[in-house]
């Protein structure tokens, strides 16, 4: 389902949430009398990529059955206490399915390993994470694609950061180290939230961001938010080597390739912003590499079979018989 930026250059959640409600009505008899032709459209596609990415969100290797409390996919019905990005992301797939498989989920920003096999929309990237199984959730806010105009070479020579800082380490710890540096342009744009009043600042679009050359992809939760859509503009992501991944699989990025790659203590911050500063020709090339890694996520049909895909391989792990 491809929903067109706003204004602020953010997906419009409100024409997300009708369309997903309307569909939410077509009987789901409609999609699973058509499952197995897009499983024999899988199955049929000769790209070594499309299976590597697969078999990257899902790395089950082994049959593993659920426990009793896991839920079969006829219980997946909307209701006010789940996320509705996340229901509304997770139904469009598994309806495709038989009504009487099993799957276990975990809806939120999941830092941790369940101790079963599980859908997920992030997961640690370091460890054993064979039981959190990727599916591209909460795309509403995750997956934005910009239209960036302006060459890097015409943008300010300084970091900028907006968001939620309470509660998030690494974004403290950055604040801490960084607020009214002249180098930098922070913000906290949660007022109130305990941390220091002079960090609260203005709100600024996605679009005001894009006339910075450099954007600050610092972890929140889980993971920068703003990775993705950075890594399709003119500008370049500045962050840590990633602790956590989803769907945009994070954990195969490069660091100094797709993206500036700083210290944990962000020791080398001022050096490594100068350094692209005064060779923009390098910045231009991981500008380059960072756009055409975002390339593979913007074919929503692509996107969709890759879905079906992960989920036909989760419950061929999960569901003794389920063979298709």
């Amino acid at each position: 389902m491809q929903i067109k930026p706003i204004k602020s250059g953010k997906n419009n959640k409100l024409l997300y949430t009708v369309k997903s409600f309307l569909s939410y009505l077509i009987p789901n008899r409609y999609f699973r009398a058509r499952l197995n032709s897009k499983i024999t459209q899988i199955r049929s596609i000769d790209d070594s990529d499309f299976m590597k990415r697969v078999n990257y969100y899902c790395k089950l290797d082994g049959f593993s059955c659920l426990d009793k409390d896991a839920l079969v996919i006829g219980c997946h019905k909307y209701n006010k206490n789940l996320r509705t990005t996340y229901f509304f992301d997770s139904y469009e797939c598994v309806r495709w399915f038989d009504l009487k498989l099993r799957w276990k989920y975990c809806f939120g920003d999941i830092t941790f390993i369940p101790a079963q096999p599980s859908i997920v929309k992030s997961r640690p990237i370091n460890g054993d994470n064979r039981n959190s199984v990727l599916l591209k959730l909460n795309k509403i806010r995750h997956y934005i694609f910009v239209n960036d105009e302006i060459p890097f070479r015409d943008k300010k020579n300084k970091a900028i950061f907006r968001g939620k800082v309470l509660a998030k380490q690494q974004r403290v710890n950055f604040f801490n180290k960084f607020f009214n540096h002249p180098m930098c342009n922070l913000g906290d744009t949660q007022p109130y939230a305990g941390n220091p009043k002079e960090w609260v600042t203005n709100f600024l679009s996605i679009y005001d961001h894009l006339n910075y050359k450099f954007i600050l992809a610092l972890e929140g939760n889980d993971v920068a938010s703003n990775l993705r859509w950075i890594m399709g503009s003119n500008s370049i992501a500045v962050m840590c080597k990633p602790n956590y991944e989803t769907w945009f699989m994070e954990g195969t990025l490069i660091p100094d390739y797709h993206y500036i790659s700083i210290k944990d203590d962000f020791s080398d911050f001022e050096e490594k912003i100068n350094y692209y500063i005064k060779y923009p020709e390098k910045a231009e090339e991981i500008i380059r590499h960072a756009n055409a890694y975002v390339e593979q996520f913007k074919d929503e049909k692509r996107e969709f079979l890759l879905s079906l895909a992960v989920l036909d391989k989760y419950f061929t792990h999960t569901n003794k018989g389920y063979v298709k």
